[in-house]
């Protein structure tokens, strides 16, 4: 991996254990990272309540075959899958103007959040995340004696 220079690179030498993040963050300074397909399709990242998140893709026109989600390594991705061409046998289309698009956004996931599903309804796709705190970081009353 190319290293880009940032300041998380000149974090490396005082820390342990961050090699896996500070690897993630110079994959985000590539190039290719930003490229991917502009602002198709538009998005909204949702925080549905204290510790749970969606993703909402807009994509209408796509059915359930036409996508794929996968979650690997931190990184969400959704993606449209390849199309065979759809032929107008009978002649009827005069204008083709609505494009099934290729595309791929990628989203950068928590260690502590969990995909819990994906739901494609009315032409907006729905990814289901929530934030599992273990019980050794969520808040705890001491006793005092």
């Amino acid at each position: 991996m190319t290293k880009h220079l940032s300041i998380f690179n000149n974090l490396r030498p005082y820390t342990v254990g961050f090699d896996d993040w500070f690897d993630h963050f110079d994959a985000m300074m590539d190039d290719s990272f930003f490229r991917g397909t502009g602002n198709f399709p538009p998005y909204n990242i949702v925080k549905t309540g204290e510790n749970t998140y969606d993703v909402e893709l807009a994509l209408a026109g796509f059915n359930k075959k036409d996508i794929e989600v996968e979650y690997k390594e931190n990184l969400l991705t959704v993606k449209s899958k390849k199309q065979e061409e759809t032929k107008d046998e009978d002649g009827n289309i005069i204008h083709r103007g609505i494009s099934k698009r290729m595309f791929s956004k990628v989203f950068t996931i928590a260690n502590d959040v969990e995909v819990k599903g994906a739901e494609l309804k009315d032409g907006l796709l729905k990814v289901s995340m929530e934030r599992i705190i273990p019980d050794h970081k969520k808040t705890k009353t001491i006793e005092i004696k």
